[in-house]
């Protein structure tokens, strides 16, 4: 079964003006793509993801001597990962003497967690 289709010459349209409507639009807003985009940056790391698992696990606040035998890393780099934990708002830590203990930020994840369901 033959089909004719009629074909329209092609036709420049002015400048500035989209070819098309957006099917869809964001419900994010910047600020809050922004702010998700950055906690979804510090969890895009393994070991980052696996000490905030970790720590949201734990009763209460870990101190960073508990963390170190968990992965196969030194306790400085173990330390920066942590620090950009803490930069991104997902997790705080309070020191005691010579020590930090660590705990996740209770809703830090809520925003992303909500916006991924």
């Amino acid at each position: 079964m033959a089909v004719d289709l009629e074909l329209a010459p092609k036709t420049k349209r002015p400048a500035g003006q989209p070819c098309c409507e957006p099917v869809v639009y964001p419900d994010v807003d910047r600020e809050r793509a922004i702010r998700m985009a950055e906690v979804a940056k510090a969890l895009g790391d393994p070991v980052r993801l696996q000490l905030v698992d970790v720590l949201r696990k734990h009763a209460g606040k870990v101190c960073v001597c508990e963390l170190v035998p968990l992965f196969d890393i030194s306790q400085p780099t173990l330390s920066f990962h942590l620090k950009k934990l803490r930069e991104a708002g997902i997790v705080d830590s309070e020191r005691r003497g010579l020590w930090a203990y660590y705990y996740v930020i209770p809703d830090a994840l809520q925003e992303l967690t909500a916006w991924l369901s």
